[in-house]
């Protein structure tokens, strides 16, 4: 299985654009999770854009059901009064995880958690299932396919280090980056999916 990077941005939209982009991800990692993906993503707040990471035997069909343009539906909750309540959000998949940067196993706190089945059924009895957090950058994931909490441990070292990889690529690339992501078009129209008040109401 092999670990997909998605680019969750609201491009150069208002706040409002972020503060649904903080709902979506929220929405995609507990749809993940109903279908037995591991997730991951960055834990900085307030930016215009964060990395996701899916690994899982339906990744790539769950990647392509968000690919494209988000509609949130919402009133403003920083203007009172604002008329607007249409907010869009891009979902983008990288081509590919760049190459990953050391990542020194010293710096990992891991945590084991009792593993389930997607939606919670199937619940195992033993603590098999490892979150993994990167220190220095407070990136985490956890791992749950495999009953070895040995091998749980591995694969979740593995999505860290693809997940920080995007990062410090982002990083080590700032103006490239940042270039890019103003390139990024925000559709608005044609959306993948609209949620209005925090529900899904369409979806392609």
């Amino acid at each position: 299985m092999s670990t997909l990077i998605l680019c969750v941005t609201a491009g150069r939209g208002p706040a409002e654009c972020r503060e649904a982009m903080a709902h979506i991800v929220d929405l995609m990692r507990e749809e993940a999770a109903e279908h037995g993906l591991a997730f991951g993503m960055e834990t900085e707040q307030g930016r215009a854009s964060t990395f996701v990471s899916i690994d899982g035997e339906a990744a790539d069909a769950f990647a392509r059901s968000w690919e494209g343009s988000v509609q949130w539906v919402a009133r403003s909750g920083l203007r009172p009064g604002h008329k607007r309540k249409n907010w869009f959000v891009a979902v983008h998949r990288l081509p590919s995880p760049p190459q990953l940067p050391e990542v020194k196993e010293a710096d990992i706190a891991f945590e084991t958690l009792r593993a389930g089945g997607p939606g919670g059924q199937h619940q195992n009895r033993t603590e098999s299932a490892v979150r993994a957090t990167h220190r220095p950058t407070g990136v985490s994931v956890v791992a749950r396919d495999e009953r070895s909490q040995h091998r749980n441990k591995a694969l979740a070292v593995e999505r860290l280090r693809a997940l920080i990889a995007a990062v410090h690529e982002r990083e080590r690339n700032a103006v490239q980056f940042r270039q890019w992501l103003v390139r990024i078009s925000v559709e608005r129209g044609n959306p993948v999916r609209t949620f209005e008040n925090g529900k899904l109401v369409q979806r392609q």
